[in-house]
């Protein structure tokens, strides 16, 4: 029994626990079982529950269930929903359990919640800042809190398929042309998340890997002046030593300066708080002589908060290192470290943010958090690896990456090997249309370019219904419970308090529905983050590109023509007929709607001021009342042709086999997959590169012409799983 020891499992909802679940482990804690039957138990269990729980065995017949935030007695949990209390059970991805920097703050988890700082996906629209690469919306996220026993069936593969059938696909979004000429393909997308690999491409041009897990010396002794053997007596180090361990009965230090000058009062001052970090000084006059006094000036909290004068001037005040991450989002990996460092998130910076549902490898800068304490993480975290520390002077920026590389695999292809080398060879030539990818629109029935429609229009009733009303399609059971009562009282306390989850876009909004009132509907929406309410308007622009691109590369094909526009130098112009022959459709840009561009003269620009006016906007003001909504307008290039492209065609036998070598598989020197020629299913592995705000799924789609949208991918993989 003790081998399936901290074993994770995806939790029941408590209608099942009672009949299922309560079997299952039964049969997992009789030692009768035999092992094939137990293993076959455990998947069963896996399948069928939707939190995330860890179940340890620790004897026959006593078996705990923990989260990150919970531990109860299974006995607790095996009982029907309606003998009990609904249960929250958070569920903090990637954590371990046994990290001595969180057993402190063990309380009553059973109605504590992690606090985030990036806003929970709730079943709404994707309420995710755009991602720099090409990545779908997660099926799935870890960080938002469920209510047990409601969304029934959401965890079987027909029921997802069910609740994104009033999703949204690509023609819904302007994505219709291809450029390409080959016969187009099926194929699974993200079948596993270890399917998609991303490696950001550095300011020098240089793909980041995660390669080295050691300390640099400097970090470990920092190169700071001794001055004690000249400053300090031998008894005044064990005084000052036994003061900073708080075995000094007298609580000071005093250190008489027999030389009366500034630069040996400095001298002496400097020493103490250098070399006995928590300890501050003052002067003091007595009798006529002077004495530098050391004391605590915090109590306990400053040993453990050493002063920043104690960083070393000769090293950089940033650590930067890569950081590796499994099935996380950039803002929930920060997140987590930040809650480990016990340091606020805003310390961290990045070059951009990178999908959920991949591996990725990306680099961060912290500020004055030595590599040595980054480095024990390692031991404290799961999908989550730090390496390749240094020290610079400077933070990163966002945008200030290159691109990113990417290596995909395609599962259950049906295209034939001339197929893929034609679809594969017309990508490295030709490239694809350089269409804003399906994540930026959410997954729902209500997208969100179309709250960003009504943003625009000043219209914010629809606003407010739009992001609060009842929608078709399944989705959580508290935001359910929430939309209705909405719908029936438009009471915002009433609603809100069916959501346990307050951090989630409708909570905030109904947060500041309750304080401000309905008078006050721009005020009370400012409650959402700003970043999440400026994509919505984000999300018009995109839509409106992806039609406009879309009716040009109808119209005029993948050549420049008269009236398209080119950048010179950051600044667009309009060609003429003769500068239409000496460009390609590599040259051509598309603009974004704003007060601050320009537009095509020909018949598909004007098409801008038409599609703005059907939707009761003006052209000729994008100004908006908010200045937050104000829309500047920006060019966008029509084509996108990939670098570093390649591709082969494997067989494998396994389908739960990684088919992609990642970073932490070659540092700890595992063999790389060996693919069985003979094996019955077929995958296409590819590798290219993109510049920043392009979206790989838009550069899959042109290879496979197929709709990437999760609605799409989830049918197919129904389909596939049956």
């Amino acid at each position: 029994m003790g081998g399936f020891q901290g074993v994770t499992i995806s939790g029941v909802k408590h209608t099942c626990v009672g009949k299922l679940a309560y079997f299952i482990v039964r049969s997992l804690l009789n030692p009768c079982t035999s092992r094939s039957i137990r293993n076959s138990l455990w998947v069963a269990l896996r399948y069928h529950t939707p939190y995330l729980l860890t179940v340890d065995i620790r004897a026959p017949g006593i078996c705990q269930i923990h989260s990150f935030f919970f531990k109860v007695p299974i006995s607790n949990l095996l009982v029907p929903m309606a003998d009990t209390e609904p249960m929250l059970v958070p569920a903090a991805g990637g954590e371990k359990r046994a990290c001595p920097a969180l057993e402190e703050e063990e309380v009553d988890h059973n109605t504590k919640r992690p606090r985030v700082q990036k806003e929970e996906k709730n079943g709404g629209p994707s309420h995710k800042l755009p991602q720099d690469e090409g990545e779908e919306p997660e099926g799935e996220d870890t960080e938002t809190l469920e209510e047990d026993g409601e969304g029934e069936g959401l965890g079987s593969g027909e029921a997802f398929a069910e609740m994104m059938k009033h999703g949204l696909t690509e023609l819904d979004v302007g994505i219709l042309k291809f450029v390409s000429e080959h016969k187009g393909f099926s194929g699974i997308l993200k079948e596993r998340y270890s399917d998609f690999v991303v490696h950001e491409i550095n300011r020098e041009g240089k793909t980041v890997l995660l390669d080295d897990l050691s300390v640099p010396e400097e970090a470990e002794e920092a190169p700071v002046e001794q001055p004690e053997s000249q400053v300090f007596t031998e008894e005044q180090k064990q005084q000052l030593e036994q003061l900073q361990l708080f075995k000094n009965k007298e609580g000071n230090v005093s250190i008489e300066v027999a030389d009366d000058t500034k630069e040996k009062r400095t001298l002496v001052h400097k020493a103490v708080k250098t070399l006995y970090p928590g300890l501050e000084t003052k002067t003091e006059e007595r009798e006529g002589k002077k004495f530098i006094v050391a004391y605590h000036a915090a109590g306990q909290k400053a040993l453990a908060a050493p002063r920043k004068h104690s960083w070393p001037k000769s090293r950089g005040a940033f650590c930067h290192f890569v950081l590796y991450k499994e099935n996380r989002d950039t803002m929930e990996a920060i997140n987590v470290l930040s809650k480990f460092l016990r340091m606020r998130p805003n310390v961290f910076s990045y070059m951009g943010t990178k999908d959920k549902r991949a591996i990725t490898v990306q680099e961060i800068a912290v500020l004055k958090i030595t590599a040595e304490r980054l480095s024990h993480l390692n031991k404290c975290l799961n999908n989550f690896k730090l390496g390749n520390f240094c020290y610079k002077k400077h933070p990163l920026k966002l945008g200030e990456l290159q691109g990113n590389h990417f290596t995909v695999v395609i599962r259950n292809i049906t295209g034939t090997e001339e197929q893929v080398q034609q679809a594969m060879s017309s990508l490295r030539e030709t490239g694809f249309i350089n269409y804003y990818g399906m994540q930026r629109f959410g997954t729902t029935a209500v997208p969100t370019h179309q709250v960003g429609k009504a943003i625009l229009q000043d219209n914010w009733k629809e606003v407010i219904d739009l992001i609060l009303k009842p929608r078709p399609g399944a989705e959580k059971g508290y935001l359910v419970k929430c939309r209705e009562e909405w719908a029936q009282s438009q009471d915002p306390e009433a609603a809100l308090q069916k959501l346990p989850v307050k951090r989630c876009v409708e909570g905030q909004l109904l947060r500041g529905l309750s304080m401000y009132g309905k008078k006050n509907i721009i005020t009370a929406f400012a409650m959402i983050p700003r970043n999440n309410r400026l994509m919505y308007i984000h999300s018009y622009q995109s839509f409106m590109w992806n039609t406009m691109v879309s009716r040009r590369i109808e119209a005029f094909g993948l050549k420049a023509v008269e009236g398209d526009l080119v950048l010179r130098g950051g600044t667009a112009f309009v060609l003429s007929a003769a500068e239409a022959e000496t460009h390609s459709i590599q040259d051509v840009v598309m603009p974004l709607p704003g007060f601050d561009v320009i537009y095509p003269t020909h018949h598909v620009g004007k098409g801008y001021r038409e599609m703005l006016s059907a939707d009761n906007l003006d052209i000729d003001n994008m100004r908006h009342r908010v200045r937050d909504y104000s829309l500047a307008g920006a060019y966008r290039r029509i084509l996108i042709k990939p670098s570093d492209v390649s591709w082969e065609v494997i067989n494998y036998e396994d389908p739960r086999v990684s088919l992609i070598h990642t970073d932490v598989e070659k540092l700890e020197d595992q063999p790389p997959p060996v693919f069985n020629k003979e094996g019955k299913y077929r995958a296409l592995r590819m590798e290219f590169s993109l510049p920043p705000s392009t979206y790989a799924t838009m550069a899959i789609r042109e290879v496979l012409k197929m709709d990437t949208s999760i609605k799409n991918q989830t049918q197919l993989n129904t389909t596939w799983l049956n």
